[in-house]
This record gives structure tokens, C-alpha cells and sequence, in this order.
């Protein structure tokens, strides 16, 4: 058994080769093998969001707080809020993040296939994040 206490393991600021804006990340769970599953806790300030990317087993969005938006390649953005939990397939391409005026945190949850959780893709243009949401 591993247990971590509360306030033991430091936020990582995310990664600008993959994130645009601040992003904040908390690791919940890196389960060793054969185990695969990965939990973070991920805070967005105001018009961050991740890069274009897909996940080899899908992925689990659920909002903690505050209000975002999601996005699928080639359609408008849908505005996420606290208590709203999405199922990403695997292979299907998206990215997520707060609104322009309002941070958001969520819990990230997917498996990895051969060490790999997520396949990064290009950031996010401008005028797909801008883009009126449904």
C-alpha cells in the first residue's frame, strides 16, 4: 500500500508543450502495473485549456468547480460545469479547459496503454476555443 498525505506531493505546473495559459496539476493516483489507471486533479485559470489529443483508452471528465468548456474536432465547443462528468472514447479528438473569464478544476481520469496516457496533438487555435459554444 502506498499512502500519500494530504499537502505531501507538490502541484506541477503543466506542461506549455501541451497546455495554453495556467494549468495546474495534482497527481491523485500513477498506479504501478499491471494496474493502468491515472487520476489528476487539473486546475485551469481563465482561458487555459489543454492541446488537440486523444487517449488510447479513453478518458473520464468530471467538474469539481467552476465553469469550461469541452471541445471535439470540427464542432463547437460545449460549456462544462461543476457536477457535469464526461466519457471521451479512445482515439477521439479533443481538449478541454476554463472559459475566457472563468477558471475551472476537474478530476482526469484514464488508463495507459504501454506507458502512454494520452497521444498530444497541436494547441488549440484561438478561433476554435472563441468559437460560440452549443
Amino acid at each position: 500500500m502506498d499512502f500519500f498525505a494530504a499537502g505531501s506531493r507538490p502541484s506541477l505546473k503543466a506542461n506549455a508543450e501541451y497546455f495554453t495559459g495556467t494549468v495546474w496539476q495534482d497527481v491523485i493516483v500513477e498506479a504501478p502495473a499491471p494496474a493502468r489507471v491515472r487520476a489528476l486533479r487539473v486546475a485551469f485559470e481563465p482561458g487555459a485549456r489543454t492541446a488537440w489529443h486523444t487517449h488510447p483508452l479513453g478518458q473520464t471528465l468530471h467538474v469539481l468547480s467552476g465553469t469550461g468548456l469541452f471541445g471535439l474536432r470540427g464542432a463547437a465547443p460545449r460549456v462544462i460545469r461543476a457536477g457535469d462528468s464526461i466519457w471521451i472514447p479512445p482515439g477521439e479528438e479533443h481538449w478541454h479547459g476554463a472559459g475566457p473569464t472563468t477558471g475551472m478544476v476537474h478530476l482526469a481520469i484514464q488508463e495507459a496503454a504501454d506507458g502512454k496516457s494520452a497521444d498530444w496533438l497541436e494547441h488549440v487555435s484561438d478561433a476554435d476555443y472563441e468559437r460560440a459554444p452549443e
